[in-house]
């Protein structure tokens, strides 16, 4: 009972403030490079004699070391202590992100990319669990506006500030920026931060790694994400390449649930989803990275496919999303400790449904700039309220132990999400285009008289004869592939509206939460 005590009035030494500020300062540099290096990968992949396609695995080598590191933390920070796994992290990420921007071959900056990867798993996780433990809980939505602010900006300046960089110096230097915030986080870090009595390091505890399941994550973390990322291009099921690692993923993923259910020390605790509000918060969690990772794809995609944008314009065109961020982040945190956490996430995905069937209608050919960063701004604004609702509802109920797991399968199933909605909705993008390029094609026979109109007056301005003929059904062709992929985004942003609607239902699953006062204690998972 004494030891409770203690535990319940412990308290960092300094400033939580300070130390959400330090520890958020090193998730952002993580975060950041998820997205910072995908204007750049054209540039990569010629200044190292790679093709695009090989280019691709610059991404994909980090995100799969990086989905498999995300759990490992719990076992981590009992072997070396959350604090010395945290800084550990951060002098991986600073040292590989310099030698990734030294590296002279494709084959070496995916190894180094590899261990960023590494580095860079733990340090969302941690950050997490050390701003919930740094703050009694009336406060501590008000961190994790902080933290969903870091999380969530992150991905959106990334291409501006990577295109930026790359357009104006060399790709080399989206890896050199790393370090010195690296070395800025690191020491700020070992100054400010510290263990609570709950987190204890036993060198002993290097033993009772879950070496199976930790082989069985990598099995299926890797198969899902190359299954992913080729899984267009090599035409989904149709290609053996990707069936293998679809199976590879399958029985990856079957093994792993099987083998942790049973484990004394798994590596991930699937025992916590046995609370039905963790389990419901990682599903809406999944969700949430989903149409957040999906929209920041898909609409500088748009922009530069169909409108022609720079990469740099493109990303221009999503600044003004972040600065709206910005300004609600920190007024969802406040909102926190004044609503109930299933409440405000109710509100947060009714706001999304709202914007994505706006967005539906307005996304199209002649959209300006300004109509661009609106749609953008309005898709924003409801993030906050559902990531800090979700984020601060997880750890109702859960025994503090936890908070290093919780906090683990959080951002994995977070980045899962997004992963799998990126692929899937780049996939129907190219699906419902094509659809809808067959329908308007239809109205292109020489028997409708709206089509003889237009291909007599264009003939004619090219100046007449065969040639014109044929240059104006090429204009006309040319438009209506054009229309057909504009036509495809809407149908994706209506489908995103139609799931945030289905999400609204799933918040009020979440138990209701008295807001401003903290849970009652959860039973220990075993």
């Amino acid at each position: 009972m004494a030891a409770d005590a203690a535990h319940q009035d412990w308290k960092p030494q300094a400033n939580p403030w300070l130390i959400a500020a330090t520890v958020a300062l090193a998730a952002f540099m993580e975060v950041l490079d998820t997205s910072i290096a995908n204007v750049a990968l054209p540039h990569i992949a010629g200044n190292l004699g790679a093709s695009t396609d090989q280019g691709t695995w610059v991404l994909t080598s980090y995100l799969v070391a990086n989905a498999i590191i995300l759990p490992v933390g719990g076992w981590a920070s009992s072997v070396l202590g959350r604090r010395n796994f945290f800084m550990m992290c951060i002098v991986i990420f600073t040292i590989s992100s310099f030698l990734c921007g030294i590296a002279p071959s494709l084959p070496i900056l995916l190894i180094c990319r590899v261990f960023q990867g590494i580095g860079g798993g733990g340090l969302q996780p941690m950050a997490q669990a050390i701003m919930a433990d740094s703050f009694e809980e009336k406060k501590r939505g008000q961190a994790f506006a902080l933290y969903g602010l870091v999380a969530v900006l992150a991905p959106s300046v990334g291409p501006t500030i990577g295109g930026w960089i790359t357009d104006n110096y060399s790709w080399r230097w989206i890896f050199y920026i790393n370090i010195p915030v690296g070395i800025l986080a690191f020491v700020l870090t070992s100054r400010l931060v510290q263990d609570p009595p709950w987190i204890k390091a036993d060198r002993k505890n290097f033993f009772k790694l879950d070496y199976i399941g930790l082989a069985l994550l990598t099995m299926a973390m890797g198969g899902l994400q190359i299954a992913l990322d080729k899984g267009e291009e090599n035409d989904w099921f149709q290609s053996r390449f990707i069936c293998f690692f679809a199976a590879m993923f399958v029985v990856g993923i079957v093994g792993l649930i099987w083998w942790e259910w049973k484990h004394k020390n798994p590596i991930m605790n699937l025992k916590l989803f046995k609370f039905k509000n963790f389990a419901i918060c990682c599903l809406l969690m999944m969700l949430v990275g989903g149409v957040l990772n999906a929209a920041t794809v898909l609409q500088p995609q748009f922009l530069q496919q169909l409108l022609g944008y720079t990469a740099t314009n493109a990303g221009m065109a999503l600044t003004a999303g972040g600065i709206a961020l910005v300004i609600v982040m920190p007024m969802a945190g406040i909102a926190t400790g004044k609503f109930a956490a299933r409440n405000l996430a109710a509100l947060g995905f009714t706001f999304f449904a709202i914007a994505y069937y706006y967005v539906s209608t307005h996304i199209t050919l002649d959209m300006s700039f300004g109509e661009a960063s609106f749609l953008r701004v309005i898709q924003m604004i409801p993030i906050p309220f559902c990531f800090i609702a979700i984020t601060n509802a997880a750890y109702v109920g859960l025994p503090k132990e936890a908070s290093n797991q919780v906090s683990g399968l959080i951002n994995f199933v977070r980045n899962v999400g997004g992963s799998i909605f990126i692929a899937v909705t780049g996939a129907l993008v190219t699906n419902r285009s094509l659809f809808h390029q067959e329908r308007l094609a239809e109205s292109m026979q020489n028997g409708s008289k709206a089509y003889a109109g237009t291909i007599g007056s264009l003939s004619t301005m090219f100046g007449g004869g065969a040639g014109g003929t044929t240059m104006a059904q090429a204009t006309v062709y040319q438009q209506l592939n054009q229309q057909a992929s504009a036509m495809g985004y809407q149908d994706i942003y209506r489908m995103l509206c139609w799931m945030s609607c289905a999400m609204v239902c799933c918040a009020f699953l979440l138990s209701k939460n008295k807001p401003g006062q903290g849970a009652p204690a959860g039973e220990a998972v075993h």
